[in-house]
């Protein structure tokens, strides 16, 4: 085997990995970004908006932009490391390696992005109760492209959702 082959074998093998525990990498568009949280929620300098599998720190560049800090959960290295890069001038921005089921929120979380898999929306949302409830107050939540069983959308833009999301019971 070519030794060129090995690096390729272990990016495939990362990406599968992620694929299999994780939801695939869908790159967001800005333009789109930008109307939707225009949209929803308009960010400030008080949010800190979360994005449970950041990719490659889109959301979180454009969450700068209207001035917000905000925290990427990634589980795929090779994508935080993009993400770093890209952000690395960005003071208010964090980007960590974690499974985002395993990601404590900070007590100052006020939004979550989540752009997944329909399979992993009622897992997610049973997670962003169970952080709400320990930071003691809702949490906004921005899912793009699935609906969260169980809540009623207080916005749409699109293929974008807005709920409040309470304690759990």
């Amino acid at each position: 085997m070519p030794i060129f082959l090995i690096p390729v074998a272990i990016i495939v093998g990362i990406f599968i990995f992620t694929v299999l525990f994780g939801a695939p990498y869908v790159p967001s568009r800005n333009a789109e970004l930008q109307k939707a949280f225009k949209n929803l929620y308009p960010l400030s300098k008080k949010d800190l908006l979360i994005d449970l599998g950041s990719g490659d720190g889109k959301v979180l560049k454009v969450a700068s932009e209207f001035g917000a800090r905000s925290v990427g959960v990634e589980l795929n290295p090779i994508l935080v490391f993009i993400s770093k890069l890209r952000l690395r001038k960005n003071k208010n921005t964090t980007v960590v390696c974690r499974d985002y089921f395993h990601y404590d929120f900070p007590a100052e979380t006020s939004v979550v992005y989540v752009f997944s898999e329909d399979r992993d929306m009622p897992k997610m949302v049973r997670h962003i109760e169970k952080q709400a409830k320990q930071i003691g107050h809702p949490i906004y939540l921005i899912s793009h492209a699935f609906e969260v069983t169980g809540y009623k959308a207080e916005k749409t833009y699109r293929a974008y959702y807005l709920y409040k999301i309470k304690e759990a019971k």
